[in-house]
């Protein structure tokens, strides 16, 4: 099953993330994508797809860059459902991910190839975006050879009218849901608000 993994790693007695399995149905005309800012041990953010009845999943260290010139990291993890789509809040400490999650951008993606299932397979998958911040062509690229979990992708901005040397996890920091900061999602859901602080920019930085 898809979400084995996933369900494996949380306890749903504890974390308030959802177990999967009840969400909102597949979409014939969109494919939803979320990109959520994830202060954890480590600051990173989460860019998903919707496929296949689930959201595949690759967490980036740096999140993206809407600059060509700039590759990003981008390693997978386990599937997630759909309705992680929606989450905003904090994963108490001790538990996988332990920290507070912000939905830092979301909307609906379309494929730039005819065959997804394959282009996942060949490592290349090239789509456009379009989401609150971020648009226009992009592409996920396979660094390594085979399809082992952990092998490097690279998440890449395609020259386009939407491509910027902005610097935009710094210059749009606020949730697209609730336009709070990560300190403040932290704050209203009883999580490590100094921890959160530490990933949101200077107050000054607070566009959406």
């Amino acid at each position: 099953m898809a979400l084995t993994k996933y369900q494996q790693k949380r306890d749903f007695k504890v974390t308030p993330e959802p177990k999967g399995g009840s969400g909102p149905k597949a979409s014939a005309k969109e494919l939803s994508f979320v990109v959520q800012k994830h202060q954890a041990s480590h600051l990173h953010y989460d860019f998903r797809l919707q496929w296949n009845g689930v959201l595949l999943s690759w967490a980036i260290p740096k999140g993206p860059s809407p600059d060509p010139s700039v590759k990003r990291l981008a390693m997978p993890v386990e599937d997630h459902p759909l309705e992680y789509g929606g989450f905003e809040g904090v994963i108490p400490e001790g538990q996988y991910g332990g920290g507070t999650v912000m939905v830092w951008d979301r909307g609906y993606w379309v494929p730039e190839v005819p065959d997804v299932d394959k282009a996942l397979r060949e490592g290349q998958l090239k789509f456009s975006l379009h989401g609150a911040k971020l648009r226009g062509s992009w592409a996920l690229v396979r660094t390594g050879i085979g399809g082992s979990p952990r092998t490097k992708w690279l998440l890449i901005k395609h020259r386009d009218d939407h491509a910027s040397s902005d610097d935009i996890t710094v210059a749009k920091p606020r949730s697209v849901i609730s336009k709070k900061l990560l300190a403040d999602i932290a704050k209203a859901n009883g999580g490590d608000i100094v921890k959160a602080a530490k990933a949101d920019p200077p107050r000054k930085a607070t566009r959406a």
